[in-house]
């Protein structure tokens, strides 16, 4: 018996008499929720370890190590309290398991899961009474803030965050902001050359669940792409504090002017890594927000920072909800993905990802398909490693496969800005950031990807298109000086800027923010709008056969 079940088992009281709790993989707490309230002696949850859904994407094996690991040294932990623990590993659907386990121990009651595929899966417990939902308290905001900042699409952050700061009297003086604006944005876009030097990332202690866990995913999950990493795991509720103490004594002050900025010297320069732990609550939203307010900080690395939280990740997880997974748009009803997508992972490895045929619930399925710009090429094998010649490209994914982290910029204007300026699937690249990153979750990474990172359904949450030429990347970013290609010159990636805009001019002409861009291209002479296109069928024909670009190469 491995010595977390020995722990267990140790550790298990009499369940009798008890009232049982399901509790999902991201709601690891005991600090909101039923679990907050009763008294521990009283109580007791059910935690399911799958196999079946660690295999339904090829997720990153450090993904798959930080949610397991987190899960066991939860249980052990609601153990010591006194909880009893129901702690039951399957290679089935969550609502077959937890079927079985109602049966034997009556009806359970769980909050709200956060992720619309683990509602889809639990609905027929949920329907006949076996599952009682009640709401998920680990939300800073709620619905009908949402629709009284906007209560119809086109929905925008901006006017969300602002009616939630008011409501909410966070970052206020009165009815004005603090500083005299609700964002600092504009000021917190500089480059970063070095100074102040950007902090070394925090280790945890290794102990025996952590080896076990990576002796399962390196042994189980062997297939799975990425590096694991047990030294930078998170695991238990003091590592979960002690990387939030690490982030606000080394990153939050610096955060702001350099939120935007990229660097070959540090993946995450003061960005606080504290995403994936937030997102299985064993950091509190709420906690994390109270305690930096009580800080002393630049307000603009304050003010940036809370607008993550408080509004664009509330934001995102709205708009998810709103358009049920984006099933559901102004537009009409796009294609929907009859089982989940590889990210690109079969063309990579050159073989199908799925190692069986496990029998899915009819309504589960593999995500909505918006294209609004029609995009459809297939994910080039650069984005699982490949080399591409393109050093920020390059860079960028070396550092996901290496640790299943990057900040929003890389994952906005490296990754999802190339990959849209080359047509790639949104599908396809949606689901490529939801098996790359620990933090991806179907709530943010949809809305990110599908919403954001490549506009697939239009101006529903954001403005614009977010591309760019190289011109923003070597401003931002040290990516330039080790690439064998010339930002003005030679880089293609300007090439393939003009080249989108030119392709889908009849979509975008019209959209008031490019406005300027679209009146330089109607300027762009015709010699240079065919190097352009010539440009963009090299870099797509170059990288869709697994070679690499070259500036001797180039059309």
């Amino acid at each position: 018996m491995s010595s977390f079940y020995q722990l267990i088992n140790d550790r298990k009281p009499e369940p009798i008499g008890r009232r049982w709790l399901y509790v999902p993989y991201d709601q690891l707490t005991d600090r909101i929720g039923p679990l907050a309230r009763g008294n521990p002696r009283d109580l007791g949850i059910v935690l399911v370890e799958n196999s079946w859904k660690a295999g339904r994407r090829p997720y990153h094996k450090q993904k798959l190590a930080l949610v397991l690991a987190n899960q066991r040294h939860f249980a052990l932990e609601q153990a010591a309290r006194g909880v009893a623990v129901r702690y039951v590993h399957t290679h089935a659907p969550y609502s077959q398991v937890l079927s079985e386990v109602v049966s034997e121990l009556g009806g359970l009651t769980a909050m709200r899961p956060a992720e619309r595929e683990l509602r889809a899966d639990l609905e027929p417990l949920i329907a006949d009474g076996r599952l009682e939902l009640v709401a998920h308290e680990g939300w800073l905001t709620t619905t009908e803030q949402f629709q009284a900042a906007r209560s119809t699409p086109p929905w925008r952050m901006d006017s969300f965050y602002r009616h939630v700061r008011r409501a909410t009297d966070i970052l206020m003086d009165g009815e004005v902001p603090r500083g005299g604006k609700f964002s600092f944005d504009t000021e917190n876009r500089r480059a970063w050359s070095g100074d102040p030097p950007a902090p070394d990332l925090p280790t945890f202690p290794l102990d025996d669940v952590k080896s076990e866990v990576g002796d399962l995913v390196e042994g189980r999950f062997a297939r799975h792409p990425g590096r694991l990493d047990l030294s930078t795991l998170p695991a238990t509720s003091a590592d979960a504090q002690a990387l939030w103490g690490w982030a606000q004594r080394e990153c939050l002050a610096d955060f702001g002017p350099y939120q935007d900025a990229m660097s070959l010297g540090s993946a995450s320069l003061f960005h606080t890594r504290i995403s994936g732990l937030l997102n299985l609550h064993r950091l509190l939203p709420a906690e994390v927000v109270r305690q930096a307010l009580e800080l002393d900080l630049p307000l603009a690395s304050l003010e940036g920072f809370i607008r993550q939280i408080l509004g664009w990740r509330e934001f995102v997880r709205h708009v998810h909800e709103a358009t049920d997974g984006f099933r559901v748009l102004p537009s009409g009803s796009p294609a929907v993905a009859q089982r989940p997508g590889d990210g690109g992972y079969a063309g990579w490895a050159g073989a199908p990802w799925r190692e069986d045929e496990t029998e899915s619930p009819d309504a589960l399925d593999g995500g909505a398909a918006p294209s609004a710009l029609a995009s459809e090429s297939p994910m080039p094998s650069t984005y699982w490693g490949t080399p591409s010649g393109l050093q920020c490209l390059d860079q960028v994914v070396s550092e996901v496969w290496g640790s299943a982290y990057g900040h929003h910029i890389t994952r906005l204007m490296v990754l999802a800005n190339i990959a849209t300026l080359l047509d790639i699937s949104p599908r396809q690249l949606t689901d490529w950031f939801w098996v790359a990153y620990a933090d991806a979750y179907d709530w943010v990474v949809e809305p990110n990807v599908l919403g954001m990172g490549s506009f697939a359904v239009g101006g529903l949450m954001t403005t614009k298109p977010y591309v760019s030429g190289a011109a923003y990347i070597q401003r931002m970013s040290d990516y330039c000086t080790s690439c064998r290609f010339d930002p003005k010159t030679t880089c293609p990636i300007t090439g393939l800027y003009w080249a989108f805009l030119d392709r889908h001019r009849a979509q975008l002409r019209d959209n008031p923010r490019l406005r300027l861009a679209m009146a330089s291209l109607r300027k762009r002479s015709e010699e240079k709008r065919l190097q352009d296109e010539a440009s963009f069928r090299w870099v797509s024909e170059t990288l869709a056969a697994g070679r690499t670009l070259s500036p001797e190469d180039s059309p």
